[in-house]
């Protein structure tokens, strides 16, 4: 692996300067300046981000969960609520002790709540202004350690409330999709201490809400707010906006928008919001509208604005106009910044047009425009993705030389490099020389790590990892305990496996999008023989008060049933409908046929007669549901021996070319 080492700076530059042969076949770089001749070329370009206020943003890990995010990643837009997510690392102050003793407390009996709340007294640990606020950040994304201690610290005498704890509390049960748990908290809040509610609380709610692509329960905060003594104005009406934008909602934030124009008067964060949110969709016509609409209202285009145009004809592919807007931008004594430039070395990045972005970088340098470590960053990574890792280091070299501080997001990229490379030792030095220069490895980089050790085998070392993250004060959050688990089942090893997903429901980051996990987990279980260790994982999720729709009973039901254990499956399928959930048909259809070959006419007959009743409080017929379910099992089933034809088919097709190649190779 190549060491960070600074070389001298004008030698690199100038290299760059005469040839930029990135890599053999790239074609050599243009003269300076850039011309229209050749950015007009420069088209299909992918997303680059700038939150409203024109910012281009750290590189970092995508928030799907459970995929492995690969190479080149767009710039992350800046939430205000990841200003404070718990996964930073500690700092030494007078509350560090104590936050670390009550997070291991929480974390040893969380599941049982009389014993956890005799540890907490007993814990020598005084509550005081400031604790619970860092206790709360220290949890991280387990919402519900943080939920048990705040029930735990309200209740001792001297407790002071403040206003940060309830946001905290607020954007922790959000993430939970706990709303009603929100509301309770806001009422119990507008009773024992009002003078904490503020028009900020209900910004908190909105952005869990528009996150969530809840966009009418996000409105209706709006007319909720007066009921509890806070009166909305332009500022909370903007951030709704902002929310509902950033969240993939522009269309009904514009409607909500041109709806309140008479309530609230618009101002420059309001268009600049809805400018983003169309220009982040590719739709340049709409955000030209909201362009016009603006200077109609007497609001001059800034920085701001241009960079987010600049983004919307980069994710349309409309390079040539973007150069154009540059050069307007100089025109109008608006001149580029960083972010402008970014935004479209970026886009070249993603392309793998590395001359042409290293070209605008430096011409971004003689235009006097000085890089930043974003744009540094956005370099890095896009060679890293095309595999020219000794470019990287070279610029990462240079980017120290520069006085610029490589981050946690520089070394990531570096990082992802190697792991496509399966070079885990290579990511284990990053790490350490990240901690030589004091950046800490974040919680982004330890998934890295712990992802490559289990693809390579080394299981124990994934878990070793996973302890040190929470040794150096960082709480594991969703992402981790999925690639850890996915990795452990890959590996064989279940029993593990199915100890950190208790774990990761016990801390309440159990949600929807992790079904995909509990599928794989449970048909891993069943495949080996370990009913009961299956059975004990459901009945983990199911005590935990875990939010479960008909998709997650439908995996465990198929599970049972594809392992041969037809009662089992047909007994949970009650539990289900006694839980108010109407099974699928074809769910419906299989087990009824399962059930006539075992002779067992009593559980057929109870399945039914729930059935019955549930689609006559659903308005659906029994026959037409029986029928569909039926007809569901048909076309799986003409679809699998289709499947199995083609398979065939190929395997033919590929059998006949051997044996002709071999005939070719015999005769000569």
């Amino acid at each position: 692996m190549q060491r960070i080492r600074v070389r001298n700076l004008s030698i690199f530059f100038n290299s760059v300067h005469s040839q930029i042969h990135v890599c053999k076949g790239m074609k050599p770089l243009l003269a300076f300046p850039l011309n229209v001749a050749l950015l007009s070329s420069l088209s299909n370009l992918s997303e680059a981000g700038l939150d409203s206020n024109g910012e281009v943003l750290k590189n970092g890990l995508s928030d799907t969960v459970g995929k492995p995010i690969r190479g080149f990643d767009f710039l992350r837009l800046r939430n205000e609520e990841d200003s404070s997510d718990g996964n930073d690392v500690k700092d030494c102050d007078d509350f560090s002790a104590d936050v670390e003793k009550i997070y291991r407390i929480l974390r040893k009996f969380n599941s049982r709540v009389p014993k956890l709340e005799l540890a907490l007294q007993q814990s020598g640990v005084s509550v005081r202004s400031g604790l619970t606020e860092r206790v709360l950040n220290r949890c991280g994304d387990a919402g519900n350690l943080g939920y048990r201690f705040y029930a735990w610290a309200s209740k001792q005498p001297g407790y002071k409330y403040s206003h940060d704890v309830y946001k905290s509390m607020i954007r922790i049960l959000g993430k939970m999709r706990q709303f009603g748990a929100v509301w309770a908290l806001i009422e119990e809040m507008r009773k024992e201490n009002p003078q904490l509610l503020s028009p900020e609380v209900f910004v908190v709610l909105m952005r869990r809400f528009a996150s969530a692509r809840m966009v009418k329960r996000a409105i209706e905060v709006l007319d909720e707010m007066p009921k509890y003594g806070c009166e909305p104005d332009e500022y909370v009406f903007g951030c709704l906006l902002d929310a509902l934008c950033k969240n993939g909602s522009v269309k009904e934030a514009s409607s909500l928008f041109e709806d309140m124009k008479i309530r609230f008067k618009p101002t420059i964060k309001h268009f600049t919001s809805l400018l983003y949110g169309w220009c982040k969709e590719g739709k340049l016509m709409e955000a030209k509208v909201v362009l016009q609409k603006m200077k109609e209202a007497g609001f001059e285009p800034d920085v701001v604005v241009y960079n987010n145009l600049l983004t919307g004809y980069s994710v349309s592919g409309k390079f040539a106009d973007a150069f154009h807007l540059l050069q307007e931008m100089r025109r109008n004594c608006c001149e580029p910044n960083a972010t402008s430039y970014t935004i479209v070395i970026q886009a070249l990045c993603a392309r793998e047009k590395m001359v042409e972005a290293m070209a605008l970088f430096l011409d971004m340098d003689q235009r006097g425009c000085v890089a930043d470590v974003v744009t540094y960053t956005t370099l890095i990574s896009g060679f890293c993705k095309w595999g020219k890792i000794a470019k990287s280091y070279e610029l990462l070299d240079a980017m120290i030389q520069k006085g610029h501080l490589p981050n946690q997001s520089t070394y990531m990229h570096l990082m992802l490099a190697h792991e496509k490379k399966e070079e885990l030792e290579e990511c284990i030095e990053l790490a350490n020389e990240m901690r030589k220069i004091d950046v800490m490895p974040d919680v982004n980089i330890y998934n890295i790590i712990i992802r490559l050790a289990c693809k390579l085998g080394e299981t124990e070392d994934g878990i070793n990892y996973m302890n040190e993250l929470e040794v150096n004060g960082m709480s594991p959050g969703v992402d981790t305990f999925i690639i850890l688990i996915n990795g452990l089942v890959e590996n064989g090893c279940l029993v593990e496996a199915c100890d950190y997903f208790k774990e990761m429901v016990e801390q309440g980051l159990f949600a929807v999008p992790q079904y995909g996990l509990l599928k794989d987990l449970l048909n891993s279980l069943l495949r080996a023989d370990k009913l009961q260790v299956a059975e004990d994982v459901w009945s983990c999720i199911t005590a935990k008060g875990c939010e479960l729709n008909v998709y997650a009973w439908t995996i465990w039901i198929h599970a049972l049933f594809s392992n041969g254990h037809v009662k089992k499956a047909c007994i949970y399928c009650l539990h289900m409908m006694d839980a108010g959930l109407m099974p699928q048909p074809d769910t419906f259809a299989k087990l009824m046929r399962a059930l006539k070959k075992l002779y067992n006419r009593q559980l057929a007959v109870e399945i039914t007669e729930k059935v019955r009743e549930m689609a006559a409080e659903r308005q659906v017929t029994f026959k037409m549901y029986k029928r569909r379910g039926e007809r569901s099992l048909k076309e799986k089933a003409k679809a699998k021996i289709q499947g199995k034809r083609k398979r065939r088919a190929r395997q033919r097709k590929w059998g006949c070319r051997k044996r002709a190649i071999s005939t070719s190779g015999s005769v000569i």
